[in-house]
Parts: structure tokens; C-alpha cells; sequence
């Protein structure tokens, strides 16, 4: 069950994609990563029998990576844990986010709803019914990229319980939990012109420029999207080879 260490965590993502056995391949081989496949009886995204599969980092499991549904577009989802999805979702609205899909039951894991905050990134809202901890060996601080430093604070503040760190950066902002741990970090940016702000997953890896190479090998693309080069060198943001953005981060 969710507990209090929790809230205001980024407790899970997903990866929907247009080939999973490409997206499988990809990370395992940029990012050490292993798989295992649970059989959903009821799927959460359309119902039915199917497979999920469960990406992990040694004995962590933070992602799963499934097919693409017809409503959603290929790319990661990262999902915060909140106490009540239902009331969460009932207070996006009233900080300028949209609902993209009602709050629904996932059978044996827990209760998740999709919406976009006031700048059109998505974004999971979840409340935790498994005894998974927090993914922190496979995933790093979320990177939000939108244009120029725009970052909807109190979207956030008030679904979530998050801070601004008073220790400023002119080209960054460092985005704290409800207990003052690092969540998130929001970049000064220039995103595609006509394109939504994104939570961009940052993927931890033993050596940045190792996993950058390795990447590009495997056909991983530089985003559109341009930052300062000091924070290039520390959280690169590519494409993988379906198109979803990610980045990296030191383990």
C-alpha cells in the first residue's frame, strides 16, 4: 500500500511503444537492463489477456514497457504517487492541467489516472497497491523540458506537495519532494517550436558518454531540443530509436 514515503514520489513509468521487442532490446543493451513478463488478465490499457513486461535495473523493477494503445502516442509516462487519485484528478482543472483518462484500476498494482498540466506535458498520477519501492538505482530526477524556463509551479505544488529549491540556478531549477529530496530538475530549454512541454525519464548509467555512444549505435538520435551545454553534459537528451525522448544520469 502507498505510504507516506511515497507521496509526491515518481514511482513508476511506462513506455509505450510501436515495437517492444526493438524498446526491449534498445535499453537492455544501453542500459544493462533485464525483463521480466507478467501476464495482466485484465489489461489497463484495453482490456483482455496480455503481457506486460517488466523492465528492471539488478533486482529493481521502476518501468514497464507495453504496446502502444490507440489513444496514446509512443513515449514515457512517469507517474507520482498521491493519497487519492480521485481526489488529485478532481483538482487538476482548478490549476489549469486536462484529465487524459479518468482514473481506472490496474488489477494487483494499483489505482492510476493520465492528465497534462497547464503546459500540455503528461503526466501518471498513481496511487501504489504492491510493495515496490521507489525506482531509484534505474531512474534518476525527472527532467522537464518546455521553452525558455516555463515550469507550472503550482500545478505541481498543489497536486503534488512540491517545492522550488531555494538554491537557485540561472539555468535550472531543482524541484524537491515533500520530505526535501530531489525529484525533478527543470531546464532552461528551447523545445520544438509548437510542441508540449515533457517529463523526460533520466535513465542512470554507469558512464554518460559510454551510454550516449552506445545509444547512437543502436540508432538513439539527439532531441530537438536545445539547453545549455553545461547541462548537456549531464543530462543529454536523446530519442531512442521509436522516438520517445529519455536521458541520462550518473548511478
Amino acid at each position: 500500500m502507498m505510504t507516506q514515503s511515497k507521496a509526491g514520489q515518481i514511482v513508476w513509468h511506462d513506455l509505450f511503444t510501436s515495437d517492444r521487442a526493438c524498446s526491449m532490446a534498445f535499453y537492455q543493451h544501453v542500459a544493462n537492463w533485464t525483463y521480466e513478463i507478467e501476464r495482466a488478465t485484465d489489461f489497463a490499457w484495453g482490456g483482455g489477456e496480455k503481457d506486460f513486461v517488466l523492465a528492471l535495473s539488478g533486482d529493481e523493477a521502476g518501468a514497464g514497457l507495453a504496446e502502444t494503445p490507440p489513444e496514446q502516442e509512443n513515449g514515457w509516462i512517469a507517474y507520482i504517487e498521491v493519497p487519492d487519485v480521485d481526489v488529485a484528478v478532481k483538482r487538476v482543472g482548478t490549476f489549469g492541467g486536462k484529465i487524459v483518462r479518468e482514473p481506472f484500476e490496474v488489477p494487483g498494482v494499483g489505482r492510476n489516472a493520465l492528465v497534462r498540466d497547464p503546459l500540455g506535458a503528461l503526466v501518471g498520477i498513481s496511487l501504489s497497491r504492491h510493495s515496490f519501492p521507489v525506482p531509484r538505482q534505474q531512474f534518476g530526477p525527472e527532467v522537464y523540458v518546455s521553452n525558455g524556463n516555463e515550469f507550472p509551479q503550482a500545478f505541481y505544488a498543489e497536486l503534488f506537495g512540491w517545492q522550488v529549491s531555494p538554491e537557485r540556478d540561472k539555468d535550472c531549477l531543482a524541484l524537491l519532494g515533500r520530505s526535501g529530496d530531489l525529484v525533478a530538475i527543470q531546464h532552461t530549454a528551447t523545445w520544438p517550436s509548437g510542441s508540449n512541454a515533457a517529463w523526460v525519464p533520466c535513465i542512470k548509467v554507469a558512464s554518460v558518454s559510454d551510454a550516449c555512444r552506445a545509444a547512437e549505435t543502436e540508432g538513439a538520435r539527439s532531441a530537438s531540443v536545445e539547453v545549455n551545454e553545461t547541462v548537456q553534459v549531464h543530462n543529454p537528451i536523446l530519442c531512442d530509436p521509436d522516438g520517445a525522448p529519455f536521458s541520462f544520469g550518473i548511478e
